[in-house]
């Protein structure tokens, strides 16, 4: 059979590791040699892509040899496992090397260089035997030689304990040496793993330095944990900085990336606009998002949730001094009820005095008469923003993504009672314990409760 190329290799031996197919059939759908697959396989297992489609060598050392047939023997290993671990081309040329160590020692396995075998004479196979006895080699080269194949071994066993999926770095195998280094000499050892000597140092060095930002690593995955990965770089160091800890913003970013730490993405959203009926209102807030006291500006939109095909609304007031949700009501239907029951609860809120505007956008619910007149019954203004421009209303509408993208995304739910239960829960954590960044660190509440102290 003919020589494959490398796609055709690779194509044959990711079909076969997806499980879709026994060996012969995965050979006879890419219409190769089940022998020569098992051997692909096997490259692959311990060498990653660069034992299937990287040209192999045809000219192996003596001591490499010895090397094979030592692992041959010791370990049990087959023709085309030791081919495999070693990255031979072709696995019958062992079976070749046993044949000439038997007949000739050591020596004979440096003849047939680049595949050229010579073949033996008689006497000069009579010739080795009696060669045997005096061997010119001394027994301390023999020591010296067995010293150092253990040493591969050893260092081979290790590496083979790493994924063959990639390369092994130097800092990996510096590690390696580091724990051989007590058994066999530095020099083989950076020899064998093919390493230079400077290299080896700097890396050393590098694993014995003492990391100074170990318990700011620790403080920011509890942080990251706590509020279940809600939580970017900028409010984890407005945490941190409470804490009586001076850090800087960057360093827990860099930080944030190295542990693989990042914050949740969010996703939008609920419209319910339609069209020109009723009375609509004057854009009073016109964009003005921040308020000097509480109870001055509110916001209020309606948002959609669905759980297996069945919906729940969500309708909150927010108030834009410290972002804190006044008042909310959940419901199966976005019915006028529920924007009543909201207001009820904002309502009981207010102190005598308040006279908030209340800005919404042109869904329908709040261009009814009596959504209207109870605003007029407490002195609400009542704001609108213009149709179509969901930035006039983008504080609630930025409330909705937090809330989707920190807690809706990140869940699965039975029903939406389950799901009722967690926005409840959510809620009353994002009033109470998450913090922001703009009221100086401090959670909703919290701030709400500065200003009543001033």
């Amino acid at each position: 059979m003919g020589k494959y190329t490398e796609q055709a290799k690779l194509a044959a031996v990711r079909d076969y590791r997806s499980g879709e197919g026994g060996l012969k059939a995965i050979a006879q759908r890419h219409n190769v040699d089940v022998s020569s697959l098992r051997q692909w396989i096997a490259g692959y297992r311990t060498h990653g892509e660069a034992g299937v489609v990287e040209k192999k060598r045809e000219f192996y050392g003596v001591e490499l040899k010895l090397s094979v047939l030592k692992r041959v023997r010791e370990e049990g290993l087959s023709h085309r496992q030791a081919a495999a671990l070693f990255n031979i081309r072709r696995f019958n040329i062992i079976g070749r090397w046993e044949q000439q160590y038997n007949e000739g020692g050591p020596e004979a396995l440096s003849w047939g260089s680049r595949g050229r075998r010579r073949k033996m004479t008689k006497n000069a196979a009579l010739q080795n035997k009696a060669q045997q006895a005096g061997d010119a080699r001394s027994h301390q080269e023999l020591l010296d030689e067995l010293h150092r194949l253990r040493m591969e071994n050893a260092y081979l066993k290790k590496l083979k304990a790493l994924s063959s999926e990639r390369a092994v770095s130097a800092r990996e195998r510096t590690k390696i040496v580091l724990e051989l280094r007590q058994q066999y000499p530095l020099a083989g050892l950076l020899k064998v793993a093919g390493l230079a000597r400077s290299t080896f140092y700097y890396q050393q060095k590098a694993l014995q330095m003492v990391d100074k930002y170990a318990d700011l690593k620790v403080k920011i995955r509890m942080l990251f944990d706590q509020h279940k990965g809600r939580y970017g770089y900028r409010r984890i160091t407005a945490v941190i900085r409470r804490d009586g800890h001076l850090v800087n913003h960057k360093t827990v970013r860099r930080l944030m990336v190295q542990l693989q730490l990042k914050s949740c993405v969010r996703a939008k959203k609920y419209r319910a606009y339609r069209g020109q009926l009723g009375h609509v209102a004057p854009n009073v807030l016109e964009r003005r998002f921040e308020a000097r006291r509480p109870n001055e500006k509110w916001v209020t939109d309606v948002t959609e949730f669905n759980v297996g095909g069945q919906k729940l609304y969500l309708s909150p007031i927010m108030d834009l001094y410290n972002g804190e949700i006044v008042s909310y009501e959940i419901a199966r239907r976005p019915l006028f009820n529920m924007v009543s029951a909201m207001l009820g609860k904002a309502f009981n809120r207010l102190q005598s005095g308040d006279k908030p505007v209340l800005h919404s956008d042109q869904g329908w619910q709040y261009r009814m008469p009596e959504y209207r007149r109870r605003l007029e019954e407490r002195a609400i203004t009542q704001s609108m923003s213009r149709r179509g421009n969901c930035l006039d209303n983008a504080a609630i509408e930025s409330f909705f993504g937090t809330l989707k993208s920190e807690f809706y995304y990140l869940n699965e739910f039975r029903d939406v009672e389950e799901l009722r239960t967690g926005i409840e829960s959510y809620i009353k954590y994002y009033n109470h314990d998450r913090i922001k960044i703009k009221l100086q660190g401090f959670s909703p509440v919290e701030y709400r409760a500065q200003f009543a102290k001033a």
